[in-house]
């Protein structure tokens, strides 16, 4: 069980004195009818890709705006989630059709399709070289394809959740997944080792640092919470300025040095606090109609961020 969250060294992840969080708008995403679910940058940050309840996947410039790839055709419900492979060739997406499918990026055609889960699969991710796809589902079960092989079963079922799969992350050789039982499971692949943390309540997203060595988590109970990687303390503890209740709300850690975590909110509110301090830096009122914004993103390399929301738009953020 992780530690109560305690203030620490600002030398153990090592950020740059005060800067100022971008605000400013520069570009407004269209093209979803209905919800956008999930937003994520390419490898590399040149494009933005973004999945919603219109069945659609999207490809966008974020610089000019322009769309520039539809995928189509592919789910028959909502798109949940999205994930790019490190080269930028593929494309996974899930769905509520309880069906990931795997795009080839440049001719927006599906390679492969992958079912097994008994439920919508809610989250996806690929290893360092996406040879291997996983997938979260609301069945309680993460399963892992092998996209080497031709086989259309999974290599490995991981079935130790006791409800929904809501949020994955993979990193080298561990999977680190969050689940509506309020549970963060650590997989170790190459090990075949679990490490279980209970948080105690529902988690809605699962994020690492940079450099690794943290975990950031977003829960039900409208906090975000920055663990140790090695040893499962709590570092820092960031509230008082979202909401997060009922929905999937999407986090990230980014910025210069990761200076920041950013959050959505469901009062239609996007919030940055500082990840050192836990203090807010900024929120952005006013934005996606006021409705939930579901996801944030920020962008690899840059000053750059994107949002997300249930109006349909996505909003890319920048400086002045």
């Amino acid at each position: 069980m992780h530690l109560p969250c305690s203030s620490y060294d600002a030398r153990d992840i090592g950020q740059p004195s005060v800067m100022v969080f971008p605000t400013t708008k520069t570009a407004t995403l269209e093209g979803h009818i209905g919800a956008c679910h999930c937003v994520t940058y390419s490898t590399g940050g040149q494009y933005v890709l973004t999945g919603g309840s219109d069945r659609k996947i999207n490809l966008y410039n974020p610089n000019s705006g322009a769309l520039i790839q539809k995928y189509e055709k592919g789910h028959g419900y909502e798109v949940l989630d999205i994930a790019c492979s490190h080269d930028n060739e593929k494309l996974a997406s899930v769905g509520g059709d309880r069906l990931a499918f795997l795009w080839d990026v440049a001719t927006a055609k599906t390679i492969r399709r992958f079912e097994g889960h008994g439920s919508r699969i809610n989250c996806v991710g690929f290893n360092s070289d996406a040879t291997v796809m996983a997938t979260g589902s609301f069945d309680a079960t993460v399963r892992l394809w092998d996209l080497k092989s031709n086989s259309w079963k999974p290599i490995q079922v991981l079935d130790e959740a006791k409800d929904s799969v809501t949020t994955l992350k993979v990193v080298g050789w561990e999977i680190f997944t969050g689940s509506v039982d309020g549970s963060l499971r650590t997989y170790d692949i190459r090990m075949g080792s679990i490490c279980t943390d209970l948080i105690g309540h529902s988690i809605t997203c699962v994020t690492v640092t940079t450099d690794t060595n943290a975990i950031l988590l977003s829960t039900l109970d409208s906090h975000l919470r920055l663990f140790d990687k090695t040893t499962g303390a709590c570092l820092k503890s960031y509230s008082g300025s979202h909401v997060n209740k009922d929905y999937r709300v999407r986090s990230c850690v980014g910025g210069p040095g990761d200076a920041w975590v950013l959050t959505g909110s469901e009062d239609g509110k996007i919030v940055a606090y500082d990840l050192l301090e836990g203090r807010e830096v900024a929120a952005v009122k006013g934005q996606h109609q006021g409705k939930v914004v579901s996801g944030v993103a920020f962008h690899p390399k840059g000053r750059q961020w994107v949002s997300s929301g249930v109006d349909g738009t996505v909003c890319v953020w920048g400086s002045t």
